[in-house]
């Protein structure tokens, strides 16, 4: 069992929804990146997915595209994303911190090396966007038996016929992409999500996490109710990028959290 499945097993057991809230490490600088990450789960965030900035994040929108370059340009790295998973643990040995981005930054630092590391620092799953099930003895499998859940991505073009294979070694739950197309872009619609939650949840007993287009209390309330949870990144990092202080961003996080965990 790791943080994850401990911290769903819990919502389940409460009858509450998981509200779900992505960062891109670093940004606009490691110390106020530092100060939101620490302030997110009394915030009400059940799960953190922590962005490692990377230089070319193809399924992303502008506005996490612009956070990553900002991260980078500050100094962000993957080491110093690791660092302030670490210095998370100090004060919070509850709550999940999922690691999001691209393959690149890991395979450079070396696969055996990077888990290691990830392992230490307090993380407790990865979503890659960018290696396929195909690729799961790259990463997918080795992080398992690490200790690490490996979190997959399925969208609103992953037919029956896809779906067994996505769900395959995928843990700790599964990030359904409500909309076609980058992140940041259209609004992600209740009615439509409904059906295909309940098509994946044919599938699998794992929590089925809705993200994408998510970006006031109520949407999170109404995705968040015909799912097991809600994920909001680019609506937060929007914020964060228009130079909101740590209290304001955290005081926005706060109402969505509100809004998912009321479904």
């Amino acid at each position: 069992m790791t943080r994850i499945d401990d911290t769903f097993a819990q919502l389940r057991a409460e009858g509450k929804k998981a509200f779900v809230a992505y960062i891109m490490a670093g940004d606009p600088d490691y110390a106020t990146s530092m100060e939101v990450l620490r302030g997110l789960p009394a915030a009400g965030v059940d799960v953190i997915e922590l962005g490692i900035p990377f230089t070319d994040p193809m399924a992303d929108g502008p506005t996490i595209q612009l956070a990553g370059q900002r991260a980078l340009e500050a100094g962000q790295t993957l080491q110093k994303t690791l660092d302030m998973a670490t210095e998370f643990r100090k004060s919070d040995d509850t709550t999940p911190i999922v690691l999001m981005g691209y393959y690149n930054p890991i395979y450079n630092r070396g696969v055996a090396r990077f888990l290691e590391d990830a392992k230490a620092a307090g993380i407790d799953g990865l979503i890659v966007v960018d290696l396929p099930p195909e690729e799961d003895d790259e990463l997918c499998i080795p992080a398992q038996k690490a200790g690490l859940n490996f979190i997959r991505l399925a969208t609103p073009t992953t037919d029956d016929k896809r779906l067994p294979k996505v769900l395959t070694n995928t843990s700790g739950f599964l990030y359904y992409v409500s909309i076609t197309g980058i992140t940041g872009a259209a609004e992600a619609q209740a009615g439509d999500v409904s059906p295909e939650v309940a098509r994946i949840k044919a599938q699998t007993d794992l929590p089925v996490i809705v993200g994408f287009g998510i970006k006031t209390p109520d949407a999170a309330e109404q995705i968040a109710s015909v799912a097991d949870g809600a994920v909001v990144g680019s609506a937060i990092v929007d914020l964060i990028g228009k130079g909101k202080s740590p209290a304001e961003v955290l005081g926005f996080v706060k109402g969505l959290a509100d809004g998912a965990h009321r479904a």
